[in-house]
């Protein structure tokens, strides 16, 4: 299948190949690179600062616990956490995924750490340029919502996280793996309803038609004079209504 290709491509590219080469600490908090250009995504707002803040907490336990020894990524989606990259041992891979799974809000984890030596600054920044060719074929194609889409490389291997329709996770899982580069594909998506979509779609911002509005009735005549009504009594404040848990339905990986 031959992809649009955009001048979207080359700027998405370029971004995050500056982000990389001006960060060379072992751990990365992931999806930063190019996440500037998507303002809206299908997590709540809530839901967005916990995965910014168990990004933080975990890159930060990680660093005490692993010192200089280990390459690793981490990166959360709607609290569903991927650790990526590259460990000397299988103890420390464990050690890893030990350490997030302490971390507060985490509600799951998926270890792609890999047994080998670190890559080196030529392969992450080829993987970055690769996120940034994907993220851009994304938003080429018309018929996908951008937001609703995480793109993480390592080593070549596309991971694609989201919360979004199996149509959805279809089309961009066949893009992800037709971009030039790409080793293979991991999905690691929530999926939902098209009903879902719907429902969230007010809260991105898109615009949604108005109902039409009646015709202005002339006013009524007024009453005789007598006396004032009573003021009705305040109407009692309700209860915001607790927010919807929503599962995460689990998908295989693609290999």
């Amino acid at each position: 299948m031959k992809l649009n290709r955009s001048p979207l491509v080359l700027a998405l590219a370029a971004i995050a190949l500056a982000a990389t080469l001006s960060a060379c600490a072992p751990l990365i908090i992931g999806g930063a690179a190019v996440g500037a250009i998507m303002a809206f995504d299908r997590r709540t707002s809530g839901a967005q600062l916990e995965d910014e803040g168990i990004e933080l907490r975990g890159a930060s336990r990680l660093r005490e616990a692993m010192r200089d020894r280990a390459h690793v990524n981490i990166t959360s989606y709607n609290r569903q956490v991927l650790l990526t990259g590259e460990v000397p041992n299988e103890q420390l891979k464990q050690t890893a995924e030990q350490v997030i799974s302490g971390v507060e809000n985490v509600k799951g984890i998926v270890n792609e750490l890999a047994v080998m030596p670190s890559t080196t600054l030529a392969q992450r920044s080829n993987d970055t340029l690769i996120t940034g060719k994907v993220k851009a074929s994304l938003v080429d194609d018309r018929e996908l919502y951008v937001g609703a889409f995480k793109v993480v490389t390592e080593r070549g291997v596309v991971y694609l996280m989201g919360r979004v329709t199996q149509r959805e996770s279809d089309k961009a899982t066949q893009i992800a793996r037709n971009t030039s580069g790409v080793q293979r594909v991991v999905r690691i998506f929530e999926i939902i309803t098209d009903e879902e979509v719907r429902r969230i779609t007010p809260q991105l911002g898109r615009s949604t038609p108005l109902p039409a509005m009646a015709p202005a009735r002339a006013p009524a005549p007024a009453a005789p004079s007598a006396a004032p009504a009573p003021m009705p009594e305040p109407a009692a404040a309700t209860q915001p209504a607790a927010p919807r848990s929503v599962q995460p339905t689990p998908l295989p990986p693609v290999r």
